[in-house]
């Protein structure tokens, strides 16, 4: 569950109502790809450090076969966790900001900023003294209350069934292309994979009856995840008919919603934002500072460890917050940072699967012919998007 509550944040909201008011329901196979994506990388993720007992981080420098690729390496995995989740940091203290404001909590000029600080500060101050097993409790009741927010929300809402039936194949209309990469850079998560391979390991035992137990633990909750995606895009798409509200797409639907169904729709869906804000808001500062531990720390100093940790962490929560306060407009920047987690997913996922793959370190659990060909494909799939992205911003494709 701590992997739904990180990938379901005001960036996921923003690009699935931004698909949904956009393109109606023609881009829901985007997110039936990325949810078994997710699956897919995830299991890879959490096998690695159920039999090796290494964070993700670790297990990938520790298979490099010399100094330079090591340093490359991590500095490619500081790229994609360290600066992006502070980017992303700032849009999930926003969001939750927007969602309060939408709860009836006051947001003008001169309260905003103060609201954004108070949620930066309730989320350093959990990190600092919160406990990893109440934290993972919090954070699963965020996702329930998620949950009954925007799967809920499905079912006082007009949806045109067999429209989002025939979303479910694949098309790209006409300039679709960046909200698609945009679907899977906010699913299939790079720092979700640092920071399940921290949360597994001690919780399942490295035989086949555990791994089993993680693979169905994964499956569930990212199938819940994108359940979850794919309803705020089922929203958005029924309410594409209205005006403009003049409003970003974190609030957008919300206004829509409420224009359509009154207050009370536009209450439940302001809940699933404050879920999904506060969520996120705890769980990238987490994912940071797990990975540069394990990168900086030194497996024989816990100490040392547990303070780069929380130092991280706070860093990642104290940057986020300060462009929430500047009132630094987040959705262009989280719509730019969920296409470049999809432009750096390739190269990660590749990683994941050449250590995955390794019988030096994992022996009977390594992958198969079969797990190497989905976990290729999908590979694939992430690379070809990516560098269709690339050359239609380059205009050399159509």
């Amino acid at each position: 569950m701590l992997v739904t509550a990180a990938f379901i944040g005001p960036g996921t909201v923003t690009a699935c109502a931004s698909a949904g008011i956009g393109f109606g329901y023609a881009l829901l196979w985007a997110l039936v790809f990325a949810t078994v994506a997710t699956i897919i990388l995830q299991n890879m993720a959490a096998r690695v450090a159920i039999v090796t007992g290494q964070g993700l981080a670790e297990a990938i420098l520790a298979a490099a076969s010399s100094l330079p690729v090591r340093w490359a390496m991590a500095a490619l995995i500081f790229a994609a966790l360290g600066i992006g989740n502070s980017a992303y940091q700032a849009g999930n203290i926003s969001g939750t900001a927007v969602g309060l404001s939408l709860l009836g909590v006051k947001s003008d000029a001169l309260t905003q900023p103060v609201l954004a600080l108070a949620i930066g500060v309730v989320a350093a101050a959990l990190v600092i003294i919160g406990k990893p097993g109440w934290l993972e409790k919090l954070l699963i009741g965020l996702v329930l209350a998620m949950s009954l927010a925007f799967i809920g929300g499905l079912m006082v809402i007009d949806v045109d069934w067999s429209s989002a039936a025939r979303g479910l194949l694949p098309a790209l209309p006409a300039d679709s292309l960046f909200t698609a990469i945009a679907l899977i850079g906010t699913t299939v998560v790079p720092y979700n994979l640092f920071l399940h391979a921290a949360s597994v390991r001690g919780q399942f035992s490295s035989d086949r009856q555990g791994i089993a137990a993680a693979s169905l633990d994964t499956a569930v909750s990212v199938t819940l995840g994108g359940l979850l995606s794919m309803a705020i895009v089922i929203m958005g798409a029924a309410t594409s008919a209205l005006p403009s509200a003049g409003a970003g797409p974190l609030d957008e639907v919300a206004l829509r919603l409420e224009a359509m169904f009154g207050s009370p729709a536009r209450i439940v869906f302001a809940l699933g934002l404050v879920g999904a804000g506060f969520s996120s808001a705890l769980t990238a500062p987490l994912a940071t500072g797990y990975v540069l531990a394990e990168m900086m720390g030194g497996s024989s100093d816990p100490e040392r460890r547990t303070r780069i940790f929380k130092r991280t962490a706070l860093a990642v929560i104290a940057i986020g917050t300060a462009f929430a306060v500047l009132a630094v407009n987040p959705v262009e920047l989280i719509l730019i940072a969920q296409s470049a987690n999809g432009l750096l997913l390739p190269i990660l996922a590749a990683f994941l699967l050449w250590v995955a793959s390794r019988r030096q370190s994992l022996g009977s659990f390594a992958n198969g012919p079969l797990a190497n060909l989905a976990g290729g494909s999908v590979v694939l799939v992430c690379t070809l998007l990516g560098l269709r992205l690339i050359l239609r911003a380059a205009g050399v494709w159509p």
